[in-house]
């Protein structure tokens, strides 16, 4: 090639338009700044080839000239190509929503790179044809020495072409080895464990073996069914432990459990002792199915504990030598006294006497909650009141916009009241904010006392009519004293009404 024929003007031409290109990338995608960078430093060595085929040609050495010329419009026809496709794949088919294999943009793009390449070589007066029958034979000793490499880039074409696998899919090999794929490539495909680290799997391997795609492809988000086990002592009905187990799964608030489809439990099994249960839930994010299974056993062992269920053991004669009649009678003290002060604690129960407190104490029932329990729902229908010893739970009331907090409770609290004194529905809900511990107080428990102290219903209902005033004062932020005094004998009534009280 002679000085005068050097392509300066379709070398600026092609400099000037992936200029152009580049800059559009970076302003329409910011993330791709990495590959357009890659680009720009290509760009700089074709300017760097220009300003050298200029020196050279000044001083005469035509052929060297002519050779960084040649160079200049191959790699600006390189970074040419690399730009436009990244636009094209990036910018205008994502803008049309249409968003194709990954693979399908490095084909084109090696297409074209291919296409480009020999029509260079003809521009340069090469034959291509020629190269190619000559090379015949390297290829076929290549492509057999190359066997794995090139079966592990044909799985790569058919996993992304066929769609068995998508960055984001989380994925389990039969290793046990799990995470969420971050990227399928020719060679291989990449997965990042729970524990950060990227297992690298050749693609050839993923398409002779069994894999499993964890979530359901037609979910906005992969939804996986988890299941939970648990022993539950044969006294328990069978029907009754599985509405506590459901319903603690169902109202517990607990992060990453789909509200939809609803947790289920069956009976799986059963032995000598001991009914094997199963709690089956759908889990919305598998980066985090251990400790959400963790939460969810905590939650159904609150459930079972709350509703005097026992956990159940296969058949096993067990001794403990510290178990004696002086420690069992010892435990018994302690507790006995711990549910005395957690009476005592409490205004409601002012007006009893120390023995009406102790044979109240022998009524309540031990009710763990766990943080995000719904302890007690607006509407819903329950003769028991609580009695909060440790933990903080919080105070709403359901309104048709929304959730309205009304207040914060703190160990020494009761709550459910009106529910076990008049039998009426709850008038507000209250969710576990942390491990709330409580004793659970049943109108049969106390009806033994008040229908032998008649005068204390009226005791009674002055508190509940306070308690009552104030939780309409937070509802509507008004004054209501007015209507203390006849809150006290409607209560009162409904008191006296409600145990039988003549």
């Amino acid at each position: 090639m002679s000085a005068g024929a050097l392509p300066r003007l379709e070398i600026a031409w092609a400099l000037g338009a992936a200029l152009a290109l580049a800059l559009a990338l970076l302003a329409l995608r910011p993330a791709e700044r990495r590959s357009v960078r890659n680009a720009l430093l290509l760009l700089g060595a074709c300017a760097i080839a220009v300003v050298a085929i200029e020196l050279t040609d000044t001083m005469g050495a035509h052929a060297a000239a002519a050779l960084a010329a040649e160079g200049a419009i191959g790699l600006a026809g390189i970074v040419l190509l690399r730009l436009a496709v990244l636009f094209v794949f990036r910018v205008v088919l994502e803008a049309a929503g249409a968003r194709p294999a990954n693979i399908v943009e490095e084909l084109t793009a090696g297409a074209l790179y291919l296409a480009w390449g020999l029509l260079w070589l003809r521009l340069e007066g090469v034959d291509p044809g020629g190269l190619v029958a000559t090379s015949a034979v390297i290829t076929a000793v290549v492509a057999i020495s190359m066997q794995h490499t090139l079966g592990n880039v044909l799985g790569g074409v058919v996993l992304q072409f066929d769609r068995s696998l998508r960055t984001g899919d989380w994925l389990r090999l039969d290793d046990a080895t799990s995470g969420v794929v971050v990227d399928v490539t020719w060679r291989h495909t990449s997965i990042e464990t729970r524990n950060g680290e990227t297992v690298v799997i050749p693609n050839g391997w993923l398409i002779q073996n069994r894999f499993t795609v964890i979530g359901s492809r037609g979910a906005e988000r992969p939804l996986w069914r988890r299941v939970v086990r648990i022993n539950v002592d044969l006294e328990a009905p069978p029907s009754r432990v599985i509405a506590a187990l459901e319903a603690a799964v169902r109202d517990g608030e607990i992060a990453h459990v789909a509200p939809q489809p609803e947790p289920t439990a069956v009976l799986l099994d059963f032995g000598p002792r001991h009914g094997a249960y199963a709690l089956r839930y759908w889990l919305d994010d598998p980066r985090v199915d251990d400790p959400t299974d963790s939460q969810v056993r905590a939650h159904m062992l609150a459930a079972i504990e709350r509703n005097e269920m026992r956990l159940g053991v296969p058949f096993q004669e067990q001794f403990d030598v510290r178990d004696d009649e002086g420690h069992r009678a010892e435990r018994v003290r302690r507790e006995r006294d711990r549910r005395i002060a957690a009476l005592g604690a409490v205004e409601l129960f002012a007006p009893l006497t120390p023995a009406e407190r102790e044979s109240l104490a022998g009524h309540l029932v031990y009710a763990p909650f766990v943080a995000g329990d719904v302890m007690t729902r607006q509407g819903a229908t329950a003769h028991w009141l609580y009695l909060m010893v440790s933990g903080s739970a919080d105070v709403w009331i359901d309104t048709p916009g929304g959730r309205k907090p009304i207040a914060t409770l703190e160990a020494g609290s009761v709550f459910g009241e009106m529910g076990m004194m008049t039998g009426e529905p709850r008038r507000a809900s209250v969710g576990a904010r942390t491990d709330v511990v409580c004793y659970r107080l049943d109108k049969s428990g106390f009806a033994e006392i008040i229908r032998a102290r008649p005068d204390v219903a009226d005791a009674m209902a002055h508190v509940l009519a306070r308690r009552e005033v104030e939780l309409e004062e937070r509802r509507s932020h008004a004054d209501m004293s007015a209507h203390a005094a006849q809150k006290h004998a409607d209560i009162h009534a409904r008191i006296r009404a409600f145990f039988g009280l003549a």
